[in-house]
């Protein structure tokens, strides 16, 4: 990106977080820039390019604050994982508070343009692909589906601190840290172990 294109996608995220889907318009990001009328719609020409430059924009901010290239190896055992994840989430949450409304402003409306969710799907694919390795390292059985519900817990949770009932502060690290980590042996733990457990469980119970 140009240090143009980046000023109009940046401020066209800003625009989302302030004022919301609707107040996002090629005049407003011109005038929120200070850039001469008409600059967004020689950079982006419709409403759709607006929004997939925001889009983009913001999975290389994400990318940049996630640092997912600098987890540990993933071999290294759960503990290890939760070690290298929970933090990132953390710092996410605390230090990039201007990046957590525009992802749901942006999902909303790519419900309701096609092209706009085929071009959001491409993009998250930069993170979703990170995680499916990392869990595949770690020895999860079904890495896919393992991410998908890794993903889903830190979306939840990113909601949760944007928008919902955790908007007023953000759970510590070591309250992170400890989701993270009962997430991990839920999706990691084998399914032999949880059958020896479950039995072991029942075994216990049933001597009560």
């Amino acid at each position: 990106m140009t240090a143009r294109a980046e000023l109009i996608a940046d401020t066209a995220l800003a625009l989302l977080v302030d004022r919301g889907m609707r107040g996002l318009t090629h005049r407003a990001v011109d005038e929120a820039a200070g850039l001469p009328q008409g600059s967004t719609s020689n950079h982006a020409r419709t409403r759709e390019a607006l929004l997939e430059a925001a889009v983009r924009r913001l999975a290389d901010r994400e990318a940049r604050a996630l640092a997912l290239e600098a987890m540990p190896a993933p071999d290294g055992g759960r503990a290890v994982l939760a070690d290298g994840l929970a933090p990132t989430l953390h710092r996410y949450l605390t230090d990039h508070r201007d990046l957590l409304v525009a992802p749901f402003e942006l999902a909303m409306e790519a419900t309701r343009r096609p092209a706009l969710r085929a071009y959001y799907n491409t993009m998250g694919r930069r993170f979703r692909e990170p995680l499916t390795a990392l869990m595949r390292g770690a020895g999860s059985a079904d890495p896919e589906r393992h991410t998908v519900s890794l993903v889903a817990w830190a979306e939840g949770m990113m909601f949760a601190c944007a928008v919902g009932s955790f908007h007023p502060a953000v759970p510590d690290l070591a309250g992170i840290r400890a989701g993270v980590a009962e997430l991990l042996h839920g999706l990691l733990e084998s399914p032999a172990q949880a059958q020896v457990a479950g039995q072991a469980g029942s075994v216990t119970r049933g001597e009560q």
